[in-house]
């Protein structure tokens, strides 16, 4: 094998490389003796193939599968050789026709392009200084959020036999659906319980329930929605012969000690501690992204260094396509949608560079203080993703452990945040007091991520 580098440009570099068709026959013919004792073909004793016949037999389809691997091994070798670190996949540029190659009457040879990572000596985190705000949960917030929590489980209690529904009472009744006077299959229940306004039943439904009292008979005229989930009854007008059972008012419970109590807990001092938690842990996790914004601001400021050009390609492109997504759904604002594309691709290609070099910058750092990642980490995060699709468990972890770029992408986040609570650690994190408003306030720009 020969290597030649051809080009050095910056973080740019190319290798010409070339492997003699003497080369190729002497590892196609050591395949060949590798595979002969497990060769049967009819004719022949088991193992006893001539290896001429092997040749001839299966000679071009075992010179593909050994130049494959070749070409793998030729590139690894190079790059050991040149003693780089490539901050992509090498890019293969066959010169010649891969049939002559794989027919023995020609060298196999190829360029191979690819960028290598900068050298640069990432700052010390203990340099840094963090400005880290933080707020107050006010206690009319803990109260606010008790007072949603007793909504949540809201009560209904009867109404007087004379009274009629509002709307947001719950109504208790037995109904009978019919399409051209016929009962349908699922369209009857007994002692059903229909709140006004949930919108859980067939439009125009529950709005005919208003008025109505304990005892009262009513026909309750509807038409299914023409994407209703059972093409049987998509678009067509129905009946429901409706009895009423009984009228129910919604209570909302007094958060007391057995409103506490009820919910499986000790007494109401308990619930608040839970809620104030709660709260603390939304107020938390605004700080550190907050925290976790100026130190990269921080990391951009103090790194300048020359970028691999497919790295800030790979990113400005994902980041354009999200753009043309947006873009296409209509979910850009006013200012971002009227921009000159040129202004948006240059304004969008630094937010490229500078996630590249973040990305560097702490991989370096997470190096050089060898944070890693557990498998159990990796399995919670998996295993967190599965829950976004329920009842596709199971294949979104079969897709993730048969895709290594998956899983790395999957990887990629819960390393990145070790390395940030690792700098955090070791700065100098300054608190500051703000109000709420400015905590949970939005970071503006793609770059802020």
């Amino acid at each position: 094998m020969e290597v030649t580098e051809t080009k050095v440009e910056g973080l740019s570099r190319s290798y010409q490389i070339r492997v003699t068709q003497n080369e190729l026959s002497q590892k196609l013919d050591a395949r060949i003796k590798e595979i002969q004792p497990q060769m049967r073909l009819k004719g022949f004793r088991p193992g006893k193939v001539p290896p001429s016949h092997i040749k001839k037999m299966f000679g071009k389809s075992l010179m593909g599968e050994m130049i494959d691997n070749l070409v793998k091994e030729t590139n690894e070798k190079a790059i050991e050789d040149a003693q780089v670190r490539p901050a992509s996949q090498p890019h293969i540029h066959l010169e010649g026709e891969i049939d002559d190659v794989i027919e023995g009457k020609a060298d196999l040879a190829y360029e191979m392009h690819l960028d290598v990572m900068p050298e640069f000596e990432p700052v010390d985190p203990a340099t840094l200084e963090i400005e880290r705000p933080v707020a107050e949960i006010p206690d009319e917030e803990i109260e606010e959020a008790l007072g949603k929590l007793a909504e949540q489980n809201m009560k209904y209690e009867p109404r007087g036999k004379t009274a009629k529904a509002r709307d947001g009472d719950a109504v208790v009744i037995d109904f009978v659906g019919k399409i051209d006077g016929e009962a349908f299959e699922g369209g009857s229940a007994e002692g059903a319980t229909v709140v006004i306004g949930q919108g859980r039943f067939i439009p125009g439904f529950e709005e005919q329930l208003v008025g109505v009292k304990a005892g009262e008979e009513k026909d309750l005229n509807v038409t299914f929605p023409e994407d209703y989930s059972a093409p049987n009854l998509a678009g067509k007008e129905a009946v429901f012969e409706v009895k009423v059972e009984e009228v129910r008012a919604p209570q909302t419970p007094e958060v007391d000690e057995e409103f506490a109590t009820g919910l499986g807990l000790e007494s109401l001092e308990q619930l608040k501690d839970l809620m104030t938690q709660q709260i603390r842990g939304e107020y938390d996790g605004a700080s550190r992204a907050k925290a976790k914004r100026k130190l990269l601001d921080a990391l951009d400021k103090a790194h300048d260094f020359e970028l691999p050009a497919g790295m800030v390609n790979q990113e400005f492109n994902q980041i354009w396509a999200q753009f043309e997504q947006e873009k296409e759904a209509g979910r850009l604002d006013e200012e971002e949608a009227n921009k000159p594309e040129d202004e948006l691709k240059e304004e969008y290609q630094r937010i490229a560079a500078r996630r590249v070099r973040l990305g560097l910058v702490l991989a370096e750092i997470g190096r050089k203080a060898e944070v890693t990642i557990s498998e159990q980490e990796v399995q919670q995060a998996l295993i967190a993703e599965a829950r976004k699709f329920p009842g596709q468990e199971r294949q979104v972890v079969e897709f993730f452990q048969k895709n290594p770029d998956a899983m790395a992408q999957l990887r990629a986040p819960i390393y990145e945040d070790k390395v940030v609570d690792h700098i955090l650690a070791i700065a100098t994190v300054n608190e500051t007091t703000v109000s709420k408003d400015e905590l949970f306030a939005e970071d503006e720009g793609l770059d802020s991520l």
